[in-house]
């Protein structure tokens, strides 16, 4: 079983996940920072590949982006440092990232990468839905890949309910159509969106991302969800103190 369908399995709720950009602080702080979260309590790792122009990112994932290329990061780069994945890390990693990186490295390359280094899945928001399904299915079926699709407020029932016959792992259920660092306001609308969505019965279960900044939004998220994902907030941690002491406090500020 895909260590990410084990983990839902698993655990019904307070599901804590955690983004990060390959190659930030430092080119070689990836698996570092990836053991220092899942020692830390960390259920499910995001691992960000910079991309040039990451156009769904806010300010500080987009810095990050642009240090991490400065170092040096790229997919090959990134696959080499996975290597060790499996050696270091248990819980499921994700990679989350941008089509077009993906393009040029080869879709059956990256899943075939993937697959080799212990990667369980992929989000790539800006990957069309038609052309995952007529061109790119079977090349994720065929490496063991989930692919999580992102679901907004303006997202349709419809669409809704084809994401989740195409899904294998779980939805991203975005708190709002923004980009990544705004903080989450659950207001009455956004508390209507989530109660629709989890209404649905859907058969896949539901990570609300975007804006999870503290324990009282991650909180608010998991009534709704399964989990949480953060994103922003634990980048900007990085940026004032890469060290697995800063690490350590801010997983515990969500599992107090």
């Amino acid at each position: 079983m895909n260590r990410i369908n084990k983990l839902f399995q698993d655990k019904k709720s307070n599901i804590l996940s955690i983004y990060y950009t390959a190659g930030f602080p430092g080119l070689e702080d990836t698996l570092k920072i990836a053991e220092e979260l899942e020692q830390a309590g960390a259920d499910l790792l995001e691992i960000g590949f910079p991309y040039s122009d990451p156009v769904a990112d806010g300010p500080v994932i987009q810095a990050s982006s642009k240090q991490a290329l400065e170092n040096g990061m790229s997919l090959k780069t990134l696959f080499k440092q996975l290597k060790e994945l499996r050696s270091r890390i248990s819980i499921p990693v994700l990679l989350m990232g941008y089509v077009n990186p993906m393009l040029q490295f080869g879709v059956e390359n990256f899943c075939q990468a993937c697959a080799e280094v212990g990667v369980d899945g992929c989000i790539v928001p800006d990957l069309p839905m038609t052309e995952y399904e007529l061109y790119y299915q079977e090349t994720f079926k065929k490496y063991g890949l989930c692919n999580i699709f992102l679901v907004t407020p303006q997202t349709s029932e419809e669409r809704i309910h084809k994401i989740d016959a195409l899904t294998t792992g779980f939805i991203y259920l975005l708190s709002s159509s923004a980009t990544t660092g705004k903080n989450l306001e659950v207001s009455q609308s956004t508390e209507a969106y989530f109660s629709r969505i989890k209404g649905m019965n859907l058969k896949n279960p539901l990570m609300i991302g975007f804006g999870i900044h503290n324990k009282a939004t991650f909180d608010q998220a998991c009534a709704y969800a399964s989990g949480a994902i953060i994103g922003t907030a634990f980048v900007k941690s990085l940026n004032e103190s890469p060290s697995k002491k800063s690490v350590t406090a801010f997983m515990e500020a969500f599992r107090a």
